[in-house]
C-alpha cells in the first residue's frame, strides 16, 4: 500500500523552527509534484507550499512566504518543509500530498489535484 508518512511536528514557542519530513513509499514520487497543506482547528485545509516533480519550481502561500522552504530529494523519496520564525497562527495539522498526475510543469495548489495524502503531523506554536 502506497503511503505518505509525515514526521517532525511538535510543540514550540514563537520564533522557533521546525522541519517536517514526508517519506513516500510509492514509486511515483519522483514523477509527481508534492505539496504541504495545513488545517487549523475548526478551519479549512489550506495549501502551504508545493514543488514540481523535478524540484525546479516552488510555490508558497503568502502567509508562509519568506519563512518556510519546501524541498525534495527524489533519490530518497523524501519531501521536507523547513519552517522558521513560527507564529501561533501556524498551529495546525500539516499534511503532505502527492499530485495524482505526473510531470506537471507547474505546482497545483488545489487539494483536489492531490491524490495521495499522509496522516498529518501536529504543529503547535505557543506565544
Amino acid at each position: 500500500q502506497v503511503r505518505l508518512v509525515e514526521s517532525g511536528g511538535g510543540s514550540v514557542q514563537t520564533g522557533a523552527s521546525l522541519t517536517l519530513s514526508c517519506a513516500d513509499s510509492g514509486r511515483a514520487f519522483s514523477d509527481s509534484a508534492m505539496g504541504w497543506f495545513r488545517q487549523a482547528p475548526g478551519g479549512e485545509r489550506k495549501f502551504v507550499a508545493g514543488i514540481t516533480w523535478n524540484g525546479k519550481n516552488t510555490v508558497y502561500a503568502d502567509f508562509v512566504k519568506g519563512r518556510f522552504t519546501i524541498a525534495r530529494d527524489n533519490s530518497k523519496n523524501m519531501l521536507t518543509l523547513q519552517m522558521n520564525s513560527l507564529e501561533p497562527e501556524d498551529t495546525a495539522v500539516y499534511y503532505c500530498a502527492r499530485d495524482w498526475d505526473r510531470y506537471r510543469d507547474y505546482v497545483p495548489e488545489i487539494d483536489n489535484d492531490y491524490g495521495t495524502w499522509g496522516q498529518g503531523t501536529q504543529v503547535t506554536v505557543s506565544s
